[in-house]
This record gives C-alpha cells, structure tokens and sequence, in this order.
C-alpha cells in the first residue's frame, strides 16, 4: 500500500474578490521509504501542495490518503493528532526555540505530547549525535551555525519516529559548502532509518541526486521521473560527519 495517494487535488483562493487556482489536478503516490523532491519556478504550486500534504491546509477538491485512509475528511483535532503522530517537518527558517538548547529544542514535539521526560532526553541526545551534534546538546540556537541549526531542526523534525518528513528548502538559507553537507545528512538518515522525505527545493544539485523528481509548472505536474534504483547518491564525507573535526569556529560548519 502506498504511504501517501493525491488524487485530483485543486487548491484555490479569492484574492480582491477574483478566484485564483493554484493547484490543478494533482495526481500521485509516495511508496514508503522513498526520497523525492518536487522542483519548479516559484510561484508554481511546490509549497502550496506541501502544504496540504502536511494537513496545514485543506485542498478545494480532491483527496489525500495515506495508508488508504483519506485524511481530507478529518476534524481540526484530529489533523493536529494526525500531525503529530505521523509526520515531521523541516522548513528552511530553522524555528528553533532561542530560549531553549538544542537538546530541549528536539525534545519539544514529545513533550508537547506527553511523552516521559527521561525517555525523550535519550531519544534526543542519540538523534542529535546521529546529525553530528553530540557537542552542542547544551548550546542554544544562538550559538550555533546556520547549518548546525538545521541539523537541530532535522532532529526535531524525527523525534517522534515519524513516516513522512516534509522539507521545504531546507538549504535554503545556507552556503554551498553547509548545503551539501545538510544533503548528505537527507540521505544518510533515509538509508539509516528508512523515513519517507519529500523535500521541496530550488536547488539543481539535490535535485538532480534524489532518486525521483516531480517538476511543477503553473499548478500543475509537468513531469514525475524516477531514475535507476541503483544511482548513486551521496554518502558523508568521512570528516564532514566526525564533530571532533569542527570543534573551533563556527563559521561555515554544518
């Protein structure tokens, strides 16, 4: 069964009393376990349909299943349960907690949900060791590099074990040198773990890395490539993932 079907999806707002579409007629399928990105010029729908895959909005017709179950039809409640319990997410503005570490930041979305305190500190500090901050469990976003704050995002975004991450431009805001590293981290963490990600980018790079491409042009899906199963993709460098390695200045570390 596919972990997620959209089906004829069309997303629409008013705007100064004029109907606008924004989506049309979406249709596709994420299987378990996939790595996809969805690209296109701005303004062609990429976020919007994030959004609406993530339930932070309803589609003006269509259906979005997972696991068969069509979520569409859910209550506000049970969408947030929904959100909570299924999906995690990554956006390209970190929105880590300032007043808070990067330990308390990864642990917010169990707490929220009422899981035990002591299982969440350990659950937190082997995620923030697997992205490569087992040294900065104690320093607040504010102390950290733009892409060490990503990395905490990532964490946070995968505290709850969830089946599907949505990244929105995840290296959106960072050098090439810290986006490539951030890549390879996507990657490591969907061999590692096996977690579904769809990411949202402008960035030809990942792009033309990820196993399927969907490219979107004006709301609707101009083309849905799947290459080789045996592609190549990236693995970490070996010092890019040792933290020992970047024990000095912030700048430019990932």
């Amino acid at each position: 069964m596919s972990l997620v079907t959209v089906e004829n999806v069309e997303k629409r707002f008013m705007h100064e009393g004029r109907e606008v579409t924004i989506l049309r007629g979406i249709d596709f399928k994420i299987e378990p376990g996939e790595m996809l990105s969805i690209v296109g010029q701005s303004g062609a729908g990429k976020s919007t349909l994030l959004n609406l895959l993530g339930t932070l909005d309803l589609p003006s017709a269509g259906r979005i299943y997972f696991k068969g179950d069509d979520i569409t039809g859910y209550t506000s409640a049970r969408l947030a349960q929904f959100r909570n319990q299924h999906l995690g997410f990554v956006f390209q503005f970190h929105h880590l907690l300032p007043e808070f570490t990067a330990l308390e930041n990864v642990m917010m979305p169990g707490m929220i949900r009422g899981e035990r305190r002591a299982s969440l500190i350990k659950s937190a500090t082997d995620l923030l060791s697997e992205v490569g901050l087992k040294h900065r469990l104690s320093h607040r976003p504010g102390e950290l590099s733009g892409g060490e704050q990503q990395r905490v995002a990532l964490a946070r975004a995968l505290i709850l074990n969830p089946e599907l991450v949505l990244a929105d431009e995840p290296t959106g805001n960072l050098d090439s040198a810290t986006s490539t590293a951030i890549h390879e981290l996507l990657f490591q963490l969907n061999r590692d773990r096996g977690t579904t990600f769809l990411v949202v980018t402008h960035s030809g790079e990942l792009a033309a890395q990820m196993p399927r491409v969907i490219h979107m042009r004006d709301g609707r899906i101009e083309s849905d490539v799947t290459r080789a199963a045996n592609m190549s993709v990236p693995t970490p460098a070996a010092d890019a993932a040792t933290p020992e390695s970047t024990e000095g200045s912030d700048v430019g570390k990932a």
